[in-house]
């Protein structure tokens, strides 16, 4: 538990101080502080004028506060530590979402909260008791508006498959009705509503940022300018790379860009407590996939080899065409570039399993010191 808790505060520190990478980023701008205030006037001109009614694109980026991604994540997190305590997969699990349109940033979602819901799923299908579920939406519905300005404006529900090469975020057939219902529901009343989903899996890999998508659902009439459009706004002339990275439904819904927020004041005492106290690196552990990778990369020096090897034999078995000598010297050529390579690769391999038994020494001590 102990190690797991070094985790979590290592992720933060460095979520903290994460330039942009791929589509996430941190923010602490004024326009980040801006997003801590309710203007209700603002608020409501943006509402009344809906500009997303008229344009199926009109929001480019979601971004969640800290509250809202530790909820996500820890609820997500759960289901998969729950199904596996069961002896079986990973549950898929769903939560609600609270926040609003940003009157002060154009196209941008804010997510301030997060609530998961009591429903559990396998795979795509999700299992739900409705009658628990729909009390459980209203008693928690009744509570925000007495205690919170904010409404409910989005839903999140985990995909934990199992780590394959790509991201499992996209929208299933089922994912897209209830999130289009939604839509069609809220978003002529002035509350936007967006979908997230979380890689539950790749996310306990990735030590950096969370592997989590947002997306919104294209109306039925729209078509996209762009032939074989993917969410992304690529576009991949491929049907089955299509299929297996967006689903049987990728061309109906769009991907927003997720970004996160943090109020400067929350910003400077985190750095605070974290610049004199680089110790607590220490108490995490390196990525999974970092490791992972090196390992592979150990392969390449090993197929380099095996390749030379390869040519020197078949250059050993030619028509003796070319000069005398020839032959003996190519083999002696390619007999030392094979034993360079076969060091290279055992050089690496060592020094990852020197790497992995200070970790494994570390982690025992760890486990003695705060367990």
């Amino acid at each position: 538990m102990a190690s797991k808790e070094g985790d979590d505060f290592q992720n933060a520190v460095q979520n903290d101080g994460m330039a942009e990478k791929k589509d996430t980023t941190l923010s602490s701008t004024p326009a980040a502080d801006a997003r801590y205030r309710f203007d209700a006037d603002r608020l409501q001109t943006l509402q009344s004028a809906a500009p997303w009614m008229k344009d199926p694109r009109y929001f480019q980026k979601v971004t969640l506060s800290p509250s809202a991604i530790m909820k996500i994540m820890m609820h997500c997190q759960s289901g998969v530590q729950k199904g596996i305590a069961k002896g079986g997969n990973p549950i898929e699990v769903m939560g609600m979402l609270l926040g609003r349109p940003d009157p002060d940033t154009p196209r941008t979602l804010v997510i301030t909260d997060a609530f998961p819901l009591p429903i559990e799923g396998f795979e795509t299908r999700v299992i739900a008791d409705d009658e628990n579920v729909v009390n459980h939406m209203i008693a928690l519905g009744e509570s925000l508006e007495r205690t919170r300005k904010e409404k409910f404006m989005g839903w999140y529900h985990s995909h934990p498959f199992d780590l394959g090469d790509h991201s499992h975020c996209f929208l299933s057939q089922t994912d897209l009705s209830t999130q289009l219902q939604w839509q069609r529901a809220e978003d002529p009343h002035g509350n936007p509503f967006v979908a997230i989903v979380v890689d539950p899996l790749r996310s306990h890999n990735n030590l950096e940022t969370p592997e989590l998508k947002a997306f919104r659902a294209y109306p039925p009439e729209y078509v996209s300018p762009a032939l074989n459009e993917c969410p992304d706004g690529s576009v991949e002339s491929s049907e089955q790379t299509r299929l297996e990275h967006w689903g049987s439904c990728w061309n109906r819904y769009y991907e927003l860009s997720v970004e996160y927020y943090m109020s400067s004041t929350s910003r400077n005492v985190l750095q605070q407590l974290t610049q004199d106290y680089l110790w607590i690196r220490t108490l995490s552990r390196k990525s999974e996939s970092s490791v992972t990778q090196r390992l592979c990369g150990c392969v390449k020096p090993f197929q380099s080899a095996s390749l030379t090897a390869a040519s020197v034999v078949s250059g050993g078995r030619g028509t003796g065409l070319g000069p005398g000598g020839s032959t003996s010297a190519s083999v002696s050529s390619g007999m030392d570039a094979q034993t360079k390579e076969w060091q290279k690769a055992v050089s690496n391999l060592a020094d990852i399993a020197s790497e992995d038994m200070g970790e494994q020494a570390l982690q025992s001590t760890k486990e003695q010191v705060f367990a």
